[in-house]
C-alpha cells in the first residue's frame, strides 16, 4: 500500500481539491492519503473561512484517511519553515510520497533548483542581494538565477529542500495545477481558492467552485483590525514577535493611527523589501503574540490526529507503537504549540462569532465510518 502525504489549507476546499485527491487515487488506487491541515490563521496571512473542524469533516469525505494538525507556529511561517515542519510530520507518519500541485510540472526543475538553494554559497548570495533592498522572492531568483514566481512551484521547491535536507526516503512527485493562483477573475469550473475569496468578497454565487459554501464564516475585518491596532498600540516591545525584523517595528507605530482597515494599514507598511503576504503574517504573529523565541528551531512536540476513516485508523493503529512522537490527543500545557492552538481558536471565534474553542478543548478526533460498516 503506497502512503501519500499531502499538505494543504482548504482556504476553502474548491474543485481543485477534489482533483488533486481523484488524480492521486487515480495514480495510485491501493493509497492511504495522509493530509496535514492548517487551522485558524494560514501562511499567506489569511484568516480561514472554514473552521479547522469542518476542514477536517470535508477532508474525509472526500476520500482522505487521515487527518493531521499542522501547528500554527510553524504553519503560519515563511514557506521554508511551513515546508519543513509538514514534511516531518508526514515522515514520522511514515509516508513515502508527497504530491503536490505545480504550475511547471517538473520535479527534475524543482529538485535541480532545491539542491541549488542548498549549497554552502547560496545562502550567503541571498544576503548580499537582500542587502541591495529587493524582496525575498525576487532576490531568491537572482541568487539561483532562474526566475521561479508560481507560488506552488516556490513551495515545491521547499518541500523538496526539506526531504533533502533531513533525508527523508519520501518521494516528491507533481500533479499539473490547472488554474493561476493570481488569477481572480476565471469563472472555469476549476479556480484558486483566492479567485472564490474574491468572488464571496464581491456577492457572486460560487456554488460551482465548491459545494461547501454552506459552512463558510464570514470574518469581521473591522474587529480584526482594530484588535492589530490595539497590540501595536499598546505593545512596548514589538521586535520580540516572530518576523518583526529589520526595525520595522518604529514603522509599524508611526503609520498606525493614519491607517482606517487592515487593507489601508498594510499598503502603509509595504516596502520594496516587505512583501503584501509578509506583512500579512507578521500582523498576525502579533496579534496571537507568537515570540522569537517559541520558533527559532523546528521542534515537534506531538503529532494531533484531527480524524481518520476506518482505513486510517488501522494504519495508526500499525504504526502507533514504532512511531517516535507522541500521538497526541490530550490537552497539556507544557506543550508550546498546543498554547497557540488554543490562542488562535479564541481570537478567531472573536472574529467568526463561531465556537472552536470548544473544539479544541473536547479534543476528540472526527471519525469517518464506512457507508456499509
Amino acid at each position: 500500500m503506497d502512503i501519500i502525504g499531502i499538505i494543504c489549507e482548504y482556504n476553502p476546499f474548491h474543485n481543485g481539491h477534489a482533483y488533486h485527491i481523484n488524480k492521486i487515487k487515480e495514480m495510485y488506487p491501493n493509497s492511504l492519503i495522509i493530509l496535514v491541515l492548517n487551522g485558524y490563521f494560514l501562511q499567506r496571512g489569511e484568516v480561514s473561512i472554514l473552521t479547522k473542524e469542518d476542514k477536517t469533516k470535508i477532508a474525509l469525505d472526500n476520500n482522505i484517511d487521515i487527518v493531521v494538525e499542522h501547528p500554527f507556529r510553524y504553519s503560519s511561517n515563511s514557506a521554508d519553515i511551513f515546508a519543513e515542519s509538514a514534511i516531518k510530520i508526514l515522515n514520522y507518519l511514515g509516508c513515502q510520497k508527497i504530491i503536490f500541485g505545480s504550475e511547471s510540472n517538473d520535479i527534475n526543475l524543482i529538485t535541480k533548483i532545491a539542491n541549488v538553494q542548498l549549497k554552502d554559497n547560496f545562502n550567503i548570495k541571498l544576503k548580499e542581494n537582500l542587502k541591495t533592498g529587493i524582496n525575498y522572492p525576487t532576490a531568491l531568483n537572482k541568487s539561483i538565477g532562474i526566475k521561479v514566481s508560481s507560488p506552488n512551484d516556490l513551495l515545491g521547491i521547499s518541500y523538496v529542500k526539506a526531504i533533502i535536507k533531513n533525508k527523508f526516503n519520501i518521494t516528491p512527485l507533481t500533479i499539473k495545477r490547472t488554474n493561476n493562483y493570481h488569477d481572480t477573475s476565471s469563472i472555469n469550473k476549476i479556480i484558486s481558492a483566492s479567485n472564490i475569496r474574491n468572488k464571496i468578497k464581491n456577492n457572486i454565487n460560487i456554488e460551482q467552485y465548491t459545494k461547501y459554501n454552506y459552512c463558510l464564516t464570514n470574518i469581521n475585518e473591522e474587529l480584526l483590525f482594530n484588535l492589530i491596532k490595539y497590540k501595536i498600540i499598546t505593545e512596548p516591545n514589538l521586535n520580540e514577535y516572530l518576523t518583526v525584523d529589520e526595525g520595522i517595528e518604529y514603522r509599524l507605530k508611526k503609520v498606525i493611527n493614519n491607517a482606517n482597515n487592515f487593507e489601508d494599514l498594510i499598503n502603509l507598511i509595504k516596502t520594496k523589501r516587505y512583501t503584501y503576504n509578509r506583512i500579512r503574517r507578521m500582523l498576525f504573529h502579533i496579534l496571537i503574540g507568537l515570540k522569537k523565541e517559541n520558533n527559532s528551531t523546528i521542534k515537534l512536540e506531538y503529532i494531533k490526529l484531527l480524524g481518520f476513516n476506518e482505513k486510517g485508523l488501522k494504519y495508526i493503529n500499525k504504526i502507533k507503537k514504532t512511531i517516535d512522537i507522541p500521538l497526541n490527543r490530550k490537552i497539556s500545557e507544557n506543550y508550546i504549540a498546543q498554547k497557540y492552538e488554543l490562542k488562535t481558536s479564541l481570537i478567531y471565534d472573536l472574529l467568526t462569532n463561531q465556537n472552536t474553542y470548544h473544539y479544541e478543548i473536547s479534543n476528540r478526533p472526527i471519525i469517518k465510518k464506512n457507508i456499509d460498516s
